[in-house]
């Protein structure tokens, strides 16, 4: 029987769920100075800005890599702000054809910003295409087929292209070489996402205290998506339950009524680790065998629950297996009968 831990979406899912997109579209900061965070990132591309403009000339292409959640949307959509020009979305598994990508580019106007999130699914005869299209400007195509087929160049206003990625490894390296500009998000510190939440918060019309603010950031996996999804379910539960206004308690109660512990671990993280350790002593164990246990998919557990895990340091990963430490049975309340 198939699991179905993962057929609705986890509160602390980082990646972006459907109906994230519309409250995501009214919290977005529109510009740098709303942008809370990447503070370096944002001092580079400011002066990237400001020279392209004293050139009188579109900025280079860009690329953002890191973490799903972070801001490479949202930072996107502040330098189409921040330089005045229009700004189409589309991304890899979206341009399946030649001719998709054809219609995109000879549609860019001079400066426009074409964003490509997850440009690490571009097929390899798109980016075939798309290498003259960033460097020369020009869309090289073939018309007809055998002896009769011709070459075709169209030449392309100077536009921008801003690639998001969460897996940079898997971007090819002469695509890659092509962006100018290239930009690791890194995760968010504490501070900051607190910041994030004030101003989401007054952006809902929410009052929130600090407390409250703080236990939401602890729990928030250092990723301001996560922390804006926690911030609206926990104003939904203090509506119902109380005035509309978030304290601690209220903050608290909500949290367990979503199963999301004080580090930011819900039912299937600890579910994982408490497998681990309560039947397979510990470890090391195959991920093949933990997925059996669990009922998770491999991939669901090695991509989506592991790297968290591991960011906290209560799994290792070994050439024999997985590795419960001591940081887990402690974060578990389990006595660690191994050592």
């Amino acid at each position: 029987m198939e699991n179905n831990h993962f057929t609705q979406q986890r509160i602390i899912d980082s990646e972006e769920a459907k109906n994230d997109i519309k409250h995501e579209i009214n919290l977005r900061p529109q510009k740098f100075d709303e942008y809370i965070g990447q503070d370096t990132i944002k001092a580079n591309l400011q002066i990237t800005i400001e020279a392209a403009q004293k050139r009188n000339e579109p900025i280079e292409h860009i690329l953002l890599y890191g973490p799903p959640g972070l801001g490479k949307t949202t930072l996107a959509h502040v330098i189409a702000n921040e330089t005045k020009q229009n700004i189409k979305i589309s991304s890899g598994p979206a341009i399946e054809k030649s001719g998709d990508l054809a219609a995109i580019l000879t549609n860019l106007k001079r400066g426009d910003i074409l964003f490509i999130d997850e440009i690490h699914r571009l097929n390899k005869q798109i980016e075939e295409i798309l290498y003259p299209a960033m460097e020369d400007y020009a869309l090289d195509l073939i018309i007809g087929k055998g002896p009769s087929a011709r070459t075709l160049r169209i030449d392309l206003e100077r536009f921008t292209i801003i690639g998001a990625t969460t897996k940079v490894s898997m971007l090819s390296a002469p695509l890659r070489d092509r962006f100018g500009i290239i930009h690791h998000l890194n995760f968010y510190n504490q501070d900051d996402i607190s910041k994030i939440l004030k101003r989401s918060a007054k952006i809902l019309t929410t009052k929130i205290n600090q407390e409250a603010t703080q236990e939401i950031a602890n729990r928030s996996r250092k990723t301001p998506r996560i922390a804006n999804r926690l911030l609206k379910r926990i104003r939904d539960y203090s509506i119902v339950k109380s005035n509309g206004d978030i304290d601690l308690k209220l903050c608290q109660e909500a949290c367990t009524m979503l199963e999301v512990d004080e580090l930011g671990l819900d039912a299937i993280d600890r579910e994982i680790l408490a497998t681990i350790i309560h039947k397979f002593q510990g470890g090391p164990v195959g991920l093949n065998t933990i997925a059996a246990a669990t009922g998770e998919d491999m991939a669901t557990i090695e991509d989506v629950y592991e790297p968290y895990l591991m960011q906290l340091g209560f799994l290792h990963r070994t050439p024999q297996g997985r590795i419960a430490t001591d940081l887990a049975y402690g974060h578990l309340g389990i006595e660690n009968i191994n050592n």
